[in-house]
């Protein structure tokens, strides 16, 4: 089990509007007008973004991952679940209050891999998570 943090990221929006947007993710239909800038943050290296309430599929190097809901705990976690992913894991998006218009979050993945898988993933998941939380840290709530 291998685990990779981003950065704590500093948020303009209350902890409950961030909250509200990430559990149901069908708020984040306003992403798909910023999907080209979305992929050149990425390098080019993200396909396709779909999503529903409940699960995120993305397509990142012809691989796709889908990442569904699996516990809401209210306006403090989301955590999500790998489906059809390439290794098992895990995705948390921790929230916490540092005002009433400020909040901050951390993104968090949990793998279940070898020690010849880690070294192989170990990089590729460790970008993975700071950019995912740079992303989520730049939409507007």
């Amino acid at each position: 089990m291998v685990q990779f943090e981003s950065g704590i990221k500093q948020i303009p929006f209350s902890q409950e509007r961030v909250y509200n947007k990430l559990s149901d993710l069908n708020n984040l239909n306003s992403l798909h007008g910023h999907l080209d800038e979305i992929k050149e943050k990425t390098g080019g290296k993200l396909e396709e973004m779909t999503f529903d309430r409940d699960s995120l599929t993305v397509k990142v190097q012809n691989i796709g991952l889908t990442l569904r809901i699996i516990e809401r705990e209210p306006l403090k976690c989301i955590k999500f679940e790998g489906e059809n992913t390439p290794v098992p894991l895990n995705l948390w998006i921790q929230i916490l209050p540092l005002g009433e218009d400020t909040s901050k979050m951390k993104v968090t993945i949990r793998a279940e891999v070898n020690m010849f898988m880690k070294t192989m993933i170990s990089k590729p998941l460790q970008e993975g998570v700071e950019k995912l939380a740079d992303m989520l840290s730049a939409i507007p709530y």
